[in-house]
């Protein structure tokens, strides 16, 4: 109760301090409208030509477009400015100010993951959701309980994987405070947007096995549409937990090299 407090205090300062520029509101839902037609536009013309695309037809691609917008959505939400806070000239561990996050009397990676909100990215959630609705009206088949239950743990499993992998870039910081390693990131992200099958096989070993960004977005839509086995499904379980325990372990290494502004 204590952590789910902490988070309500700090969506609620959050969104005090965003909603203090107005103008700021429209421009995120012109934002957000623009990324998700232009993505979901992109598609269509593409699937006018072919009707497959190995192995992914138009409503598959949908999906796949709108698990990334999810992901893309909560990771700006409040994975993004929580772990930005601390990198880059001028920030926490540069400036020294991170002194006060590890003096407070709660768990350092939780305040870290949690402490900063964008309440605007609720509309590029709303932008997803919609895109994966209407990936499963195009499909033509009656989603049962089974199905969407499956879809969610696998959208889970997506989601905890980007947590670590963010944790962990984030991690790289107190070697080099000045640099914002989550660039990095960024544009291999990108590439979740499409059939990790559509890549080169040595770029597919690394999205799927080294940075699983493939596995984040490829396994949810497949259980969206119903093609996604129980071994799949295991895979997506394992990888993601993992990757959190490897995650977690290397932060806590790596909070070790960080130098106290009064040191």
């Amino acid at each position: 109760m204590q952590h789910l407090n902490l988070i309500t205090s700090f969506f609620k300062a959050s969104a005090q301090e965003d909603m203090a520029y107005r103008s700021n509101f429209w421009i995120h839902i012109l934002h957000a409208l623009l990324n998700t037609v232009t993505g979901a536009l992109g598609l269509w013309i593409l699937f006018q030509q072919i009707q497959t695309l190995h192995g992914w037809d138009f409503a598959s691609a949908l999906a796949i477009l709108g698990v990334y917008l999810i992901l893309d959505a909560i990771r700006h939400l409040v994975m993004g400015p929580s772990f930005e806070a601390l990198a880059g000239m001028g920030q926490e561990v540069w400036s020294g100010n991170f002194d006060f996050t590890l003096l407070r009397p709660v768990d350092t990676q939780f305040l870290v993951s949690f402490r900063h909100w964008n309440v605007f990215a609720f509309f590029d959630l709303t932008m997803g959701i919609g895109v994966i609705i209407a990936a499963a009206i195009q499909t033509g088949n009656a989603l049962d309980i089974l199905q969407i239950i499956i879809f969610l743990v696998v959208l889970l499993c997506g989601l905890l994987s980007l947590y670590a992998i963010l944790l962990i870039f984030t991690g790289f910081i107190f070697w080099s405070p000045a640099f914002t390693f989550a660039w990095v990131f960024d544009a291999i992200f990108q590439m979740a947007r499409y059939p990790v099958e559509l890549y080169p096989g040595w770029l597919r070993l690394v999205l799927t096995w080294i940075i699983p960004v493939g596995l984040m977005t490829t396994l949810p839509a497949r259980a969206l549409t119903g093609s996604l086995s129980w071994e799949l499904l295991a895979v997506s379980l394992i990888v993601s937990i993992v990757l959190l325990l490897l995650a977690s372990t290397f932060f806590h290494y790596a909070l070790r090299r960080y130098n106290s502004a009064s040191s």
